[in-house]
Formats: structure tokens, C-alpha cells, sequence
């Protein structure tokens, strides 16, 4: 929950720093969009976090939805730091989209946090496949500790929001047995936000097979308003056939400026380029935030960059070309 949030909504004013665009704006567009808060405002906040994915969900009646939590070399610290900056005080629903390190790589030290110093963690979801790695050995034993209720998610579960007007649905990983060992990345947990007419897409560490997948099971529920790209924009993802289903207006891609791996990949910036696809990247716009009163959508992001894919992918270059860190992680 959040402290002080009230006014903002009461007033109807959408505040952001840095650059502001909503549909139908132009690049350089300071003035934000009419958005009513007749029902109030869902606040989608895409952190900056390096290569690695931590994004924040807030609903109009300040329930918070926390998934993944950045790399783990970090051990938190963005996460925690932008959510102290955001008076946010209790995790209603911390979500592993799957085990890999870029994504589960803070939960440890945010539910250290906020057991200890804040209001807790409400309930945790998983997909119900482990991985051999500290970090998220280290996950597993605080949530033990601070006995933190871990549930897990398949395709077509509901998160269990207070607010009605909003819809947390899985459409990944599969319910098949055999299909929930092994690879994390094929089970990673697929999540869609509704709210009113608006519609968001977050697809973890996903790749193409699973991408397939979801064209094939749900295909009437993959159309979406914003789509957080998967796998830090990676090639191996974003496909041609699942991008004409979701038919997004905006992407998000969550990944460093300075990623070792050339994320996000030159096909992927081209597909969003082909479907003028407005494109926000962590790595040049830093923290990303998208709000909605469930008809209008406006995003503001840190920075002032370019939100043409072609701008976009220019950008990555350049930093490419400057970067002398090959001991990155990725």
C-alpha cells in the first residue's frame, strides 16, 4: 500500500517527471493527455534496472503488485530504493515470473524489507518450476523465514485483487504436468492486467516456442494496449506472428544501455518499427510509467529520448559502440 497517494487521484492530475507521451502525442510532447479519474488510475512502473525486469502495478485503491525484482548482483537496492521513493510501504502480491537471476534476483532483500521494516509481503506466486542458483535458494529461505504464503500460478488463474475493476490473469505457464519441468524460461509466467478497456502484456523471460503457445490457447486474450517486451527485447522473442496478435500501441523493453548481449536486438526494434509501434527502452528512457483510467493510456518516462523504434535502436548503437565493459552481467 501507499502512503500520500490520495490527493494525486482525488485531483485528477497525472504527475511524472521527464518525458510525457499518450496516444496519439508527438515525440517532445510536454502536455499530458485527458485521462478521467472518474474510477480511478492503474499505474504500470517499468524500473530501471539494468538488464533485468522489476515492474510495479498499482491499482486505483493502492493494492500493490510487484513483478520481478532486478538482477542479482544489485541485491535489491534499485527495487527497494524506488519504493521507498514511491511511499510504498506493503507488496500485496510479489510475483517470480520464473527463476533466472535478472528476475528473482532482489526478492530476497525486498521481502527482507518490507517483513522488517514496512507493512509485508502479502502473497507470493511462482510458476511452480525451481532453479539451481544462491539467489534463488536465498528467495526460497525468506519467504520460509518470514513465512510469506508462495502460491502457484498457471494459465488461467486470477491473482485475488481487492479492486473488482481490475483483472490479473496467468496465460502462462501451461497446466500439463509435463510441461512444468524443466526449462524456467518455458514456464515463465505470463501475466495480463485489465482495467476498463485497457489491457497490458507482460511476458517475462518467454521465448518463441512459448510465444506459439499462446497464440494457439488464448489468442482472444493476447490483444493488448502496452506490451512489456520479452526477454529484455531479445530476438528470440517478440516474434512476427505474436506480435500481430497482441497488436500493441506501446512496448516496454527492460534492459541495460550497456547490455553485453546487444539488447534490444536489431529484428525486434525493426518488427515495432514495421508496425509504428511506439517503443520505450529503460536503457535510454530509465524509469518508464504508464497510467490509465481504463480508457485513455499516458506514459512518462525519466529521460527524454526518442520513441521511434529507429530512434531507438540508433541509440543502442551508439551505446554499444562506447561501451568498454565486457564484465557486464547481462
Amino acid at each position: 500500500m501507499r502512503r500520500g497517494a490520495a490527493a494525486l487521484l482525488v485531483a485528477g492530475l497525472l504527475i511524472g517527471a521527464g518525458y510525457t507521451v499518450g496516444f496519439g502525442a508527438t515525440d517532445g510532447d510536454s502536455t499530458e493527455p485527458a485521462v478521467s479519474d472518474a474510477d480511478g488510475i492503474v499505474e504500470i512502473h517499468h524500473l530501471d534496472v539494468g538488464t533485468g525486469d522489476a515492474t510495479l502495478i498499482v491499482t486505483p485503491s493502492e493494492e500493490t503488485i510487484l513483478i520481478d525484482s532486478g538482477h542479482w548482483e544489485d541485491e535489491g537496492e534499485p527495487v527497494i530504493d524506488y519504493l521507498d521513493n514511491e511511499s510504498i510501504d506493503r507488496i500485496d502480491h510479489l510475483v517470480a515470473t520464473h527463476g533466472h537471476d535478472a528476475y528473482i534476483g532482489g526478492h530476497a532483500a525486498v521481502i527482507e524489507q518490507f517483513e522488517t521494516d514496512g507493512d509485508g509481503v502479502g502473497t507470493a506466486y511462482g510458476p511452480g518450476v525451481t532453479h539451481a542458483s544462491d539467489p534463488y535458494d536465498e528467495y526460497t529461505e525468506t519467504l520460509a523465514v518470514h513465512n510469506v504464503t508462495l502460491l502457484e500460478l498457471s494459465e488461467g488463474d486470477e491473482l485475488s485483487i481487492d479492486d473488482e475493476a481490475v483483472t490479473v490473469t496467468a496465460l502462462n505457464p501451461p497446466t500439463e504436468p509435463a510441461d512444468r519441468a524443466g526449462d524456467p524460461q518455458y514456464n515463465s509466467i505470463v501475466l495480463t492486467v485489465e482495467y476498463g478497456d485497457v489491457r497490458y502484456l507482460t511476458t517475462g523471460g518467454t521465448e518463441g516456442d512459448v510465444e506459439q503457445r499462446l497464440i494457439e490457447q488464448w489468442a482472444d486474450d493476447l490483444d493488448a494496449d502496452i506490451y512489456q517486451a520479452g526477454t529484455h527485447g531479445s530476438s528470440v522473442a517478440s516474434t512476427d506472428p505474436f506480435l500481430d496478435a497482441v497488436d500493441p500501441e506501446i512496448a516496454i523493453i527492460s534492459s541495460a544501455a550497456d547490455s553485453r548481449y546487444g539488447y534490444p536486438h536489431d529484428e525486434v526494434l525493426d518488427s515495432f518499427a514495421n508496425r509504428s509501434i511506439e517503443t520505450y527502452w529503460t536503457g535510454v528512457h530509465g524509469d518508464v510509467v504508464g497510467r490509465t483510467d481504463g480508457t485513455a493510456v499516458s506514459v512518462t518516462s525519466d529521460e527524454s529520448a526518442s520513441t521511434d523504434p529507429d530512434g531507438v535502436r540508433e541509440r543502442r548503437h551508439d551505446f554499444q559502440n562506447e561501451s568498454t565493459d565486457t564484465e557486464r552481467y547481462p
